[in-house]
């Protein structure tokens, strides 16, 4: 559904895409990766909204340079950007339908009958009618959820979706995506190991514009394999340590002799590839 081979993408003198490859399939697909890792020009290009410098991509089967393959590719897309930019006058039902307007939802009742259905799987049926400006960052985000859901997308791609959302709208989230991931294919970008552990099929780790990590989770979490240990006191040689809710001492590094290991985490996992490849590409 989505095959990427050595994308690049610059700004000025900036790369925001050093050569990235991607492939992702039906299910759920995470995105992990700092601040100016590439995430977002990662998927504004399988948006169809920006155009790579240079490399091969193909996205549900058809190739986004050409324009009406482009267009074939919007009508079975889903996109939830950081900022879904709706207008503050509107109301949420307003919002909705504009975009299934411009998705080509033209029968008006078929079209109003799935805005009530994507509101409403995001929990915003009883706030259909207020204005947008009135609605909660955390609603805001869930309508822009919303409108990505409009006519149940082959490719869903979804930028930060959880930004915002307390505990209870995430696990609601998890459940939405989740579901979506059985018939799609589903690219989340996030900061959120968490939402990762309990989503993703395959996920990607993003640092200076490639990826430097691509599998499972369960592949994920043994990169730290034999570098995480616990013990009564903090260990200054580690690379971060934090007290644990049992009391001991949690440290990802470098482990001294006789260490008692510790299973290892995604998020251990992630902090060594970024230590490991933030620091080559800072020397280079």
């Amino acid at each position: 559904m989505i095959d990427a081979h050595d994308l690049t993408k610059s700004y000025g003198r900036h790369r925001a895409l050093d050569g990235l490859d991607l492939t992702a399939r039906t299910g759920v697909t995470g995105l992990l990766g700092p601040n100016g890792a590439g995430k977002t020009t990662l998927l504004r290009i399988l948006a169809s909204v920006m155009t790579p410098d240079s490399g091969e991509l193909s996205l549900l089967g058809r190739d986004p340079a050409d324009a009406a393959q482009r267009l074939a590719i919007r009508r079975r897309l889903g996109y939830l950007p950081q900022d879904a930019g709706f207008h503050g006058g509107f109301t949420a039902f307003e919002a909705v339908d504009y975009v299934a307007v411009l998705k080509e939802h033209t029968a008006t009742r078929d079209r109003h009958e799935e805005v009530r259905r994507v509101l409403d799987k995001v929990g915003l049926a009883d706030v259909s009618g207020r204005r947008v400006r009135a609605l909660s960052g955390g609603m805001r985000r869930r309508l822009g959820l919303a409108q990505a859901l409009l006519g149940r997308p082959e490719l869903l791609v979804l930028d930060e979706p959880t930004a915002g959302l307390d505990p209870e709208q995430r696990i609601r989230f998890r459940d939405l995506v989740s579901e979506a991931g059985e018939s799609a294919t589903v690219v989340l970008s996030t900061h959120q190991t968490e939402d990762v552990a309990a989503l993703c099929s395959h996920v990607v780790v993003m640092v200076g514009g490639r990826a430097r990590f691509a599998g499972t989770v369960a592949e994920l979490a043994t990169v730290a394999a034999g570098r995480v240990w616990v013990d009564e006191t903090r260990d200054p040689r580690a690379l971060a340590a934090w007290r644990t809710s049992t009391g001991v001492f949690h440290h990802i590094g470098d482990p001294p002799a006789g260490a008692q290991e510790a299973d290892p985490t995604i998020e251990d996992a992630y902090l060594l590839l970024l230590e490991t490849y933030g620091a080559a590409r800072d020397a280079a």
